[in-house]
């Protein structure tokens, strides 16, 4: 994980991270509108207390949980409504001859994604795309170490049963640890 240098201000904060704050948020979402608008009101939430956000040991873990945060409240309040959270476009339609068959890859697993669970699916994509510990994620989403491995392990299931393929790793690497 990388860390912001002490006295970073907000500005350069959102420079150096907005991108990969959006990546997380548009994984997590599988929409680039919802992503940049979950983006945009994590940064704000952060604007409005960053003395406390840069004085953290972790500007970064911070403002993802916050994000985190945010994209979990609005799939509970899609679930509750009855609105299905919008995913992200599949790959159904794709030549298996094309050239650019990785981005297909992509597209189907980035939509495989989106059937997990939000929990889930957090777990997830904390643990491959930011390369974030067990611990680290267990303190990012306040649960168990024990939870993470059994959320990632299930999760890892299910895209492998949606994605019958070795492109999904074949179990979870034992713990990473973390702080």
């Amino acid at each position: 994980m990388r860390r912001a240098s002490p006295g970073i201000d907000f500005v350069e904060f959102v420079q150096q991270r907005s991108g990969a704050l959006f990546r997380t948020a548009y994984v997590l979402t599988g929409d680039a509108h919802t992503a940049e608008d979950l983006v945009q009101e994590a940064l704000e939430r952060s604007c409005r207390n960053w003395r406390r956000v840069a004085a953290a040991e972790a500007p970064e873990a911070y403002v993802r949980r916050i994000l985190v945060n945010l994209a979990n409240d609005r799939w509970r309040r899609l679930s509750r409504s009855g609105e299905r959270p919008a995913a992200a476009p599949g790959a159904e339609h794709a030549d298996p001859r094309d050239a650019y068959r990785s981005v297909e890859l992509r597209a189907e697993l980035v939509t495989a994604l989106h059937t997990l669970p939000m929990g889930m699916r957090t777990v997830v994509v904390l643990y491959y795309l930011h390369d974030l510990g067990d611990q680290e994620i267990a303190q990012t989403l306040d649960i168990s170490p024990g939870a993470v491995r059994s959320q990632l392990a299930r999760g890892l299931a299910k895209l492998r049963a949606a994605l019958p393929r070795q492109d999904v790793p074949s179990a979870p690497p034992t713990s990473r640890g973390g702080a």
